[in-house]
């Protein structure tokens, strides 16, 4: 029976895009938001290394992310890209209160692939571009973040018809990237080792700190794996990783 229910599982991992490990590594299934995607990889691989279990990883939108959890999707934790969510799922009674905490404080960034684009709020101000990218402000935290900055520099209302929006704070890197939009707002992790084009440091003072926290479902409160990678999160390896890819640590997690 146990064969059985494992073999399912595996086939239902697979359909799902996720790849299968040996049968004897204990796993644990981590929902993660795409600004996260870099150093989550670089993480799980860390922690592979050092307790031998496996976090397979899923990205996407905050909100699409906590959705899906709402209606049973097989995660055990969730790497939100703010601090509502996972407050939200505690409050839903589907995770573990004493297990949420801030891994990250994210970073908001104005970035054009072409340099010389951006020069600083004036670029924004001056409007010389047709397109400007920023992620659902309704899924994404970085998305509101920029809607907020560009309100608090009170340009919002100019740059309205020119805003584009993807799914998440990946697809918004995407659609600048790829040249569908000359500059957009992205997280300053996704810029890791990027040096192409040009960019602004959005000040802090424009938008609310961005606050990325995590939380441990309580399906997984007894899971091995799951606990393990939580208290990894909170490791000065990890830290490291996460500082290395351009956010700031929060002094009291």
């Amino acid at each position: 029976m146990m064969r059985s229910k494992a073999l399912t599982l595996a086939v239902g991992l697979l359909a799902l895009g996720w790849t299968s490990v040996p049968a004897s590594a204990a796993q644990t299934n981590v929902a993660v938001a795409a600004n996260f995607t870099d150093a989550a990889k670089e993480i799980a691989a860390a922690f592979k290394q050092k307790t031998g279990h496996e976090a397979i990883l899923s990205f996407g939108a905050s909100g699409q992310l906590y959705t899906q959890i709402t209606q049973d999707a097989p995660f055990e934790i969730l790497l939100s890209a703010d601090d509502e969510r996972p407050k939200k799922l505690v409050d839903d009674g589907l995770g573990v209160p004493a297990s949420r905490f801030t891994y990250a404080i994210g970073k908001l960034v104005l970035w054009s692939k072409t340099a010389g684009t951006v020069k600083g709020e004036e670029t924004l101000k001056a409007a010389a571009f047709n397109k400007i990218s920023i992620a659902n402000p309704t899924a994404a935290p970085y998305g509101a973040a920029a809607i907020e900055a560009m309100k608090a520099l009170k340009i919002y209302d100019v740059l309205r018809p020119k805003i584009v929006q993807g799914n998440s704070i990946a697809q918004a890197f995407q659609f600048i990237d790829s040249g569908n939009a000359e500059l957009g707002f992205v997280a300053a992790s996704q810029l890791a080792g990027n040096d192409s084009g040009s960019r602004w440091l959005v000040p802090q003072n424009l938008y609310t700190t961005i606050r990325q926290d995590a939380v441990l479902l309580k399906k997984a409160e007894s899971h091995e794996a799951a606990v393990a990678f939580m208290t990894f999160l909170k490791s000065p390896e990890a830290k490291t990783i996460i500082l290395k890819f351009g956010y700031a640590a929060d002094s009291s997690s």
